[in-house]
């Protein structure tokens, strides 16, 4: 389990989002390094059948949503993007809900 994985266990432990930002200065990461990751752990926990770990990350102008990239990416997976609010509430609650 790689940092960025440990630190979003973490969240999901404790019930709680952070921003893109706050993530990446914790990590010492710069924002394209976070957004890489990501996505790539998307593309893990799709193939895995798990939920969206990307989803524990909040822009700060997206009202506590992930940023459209995430939104694109899952997509691009397969997802149904309907509905922003109803994806990220469901994949957050399948993550706080169990050990990720």
């Amino acid at each position: 389990m790689n940092e960025l994985e440990i630190r979003l266990e973490g969240l999901a432990a404790t019930g709680q989002t952070m921003t893109y930002g706050a993530l990446a200065r914790d990590l010492g990461w710069r924002m394209g390094q976070l957004t890489a990751a990501l996505e790539t752990l998307m593309e893990v926990d799709s193939r895995t059948g798990r939920p969206l770990r990307a989803a524990l990350c909040a822009g700060k102008v997206n009202g506590g949503l992930p940023a459209n990239g995430f939104f694109l990416k899952a997509e691009e997976l397969g997802y149904f993007i309907g509905d922003r609010e109803v994806l990220v509430a469901s994949e957050r609650a399948a993550l706080f809900k169990r050990d990720i």
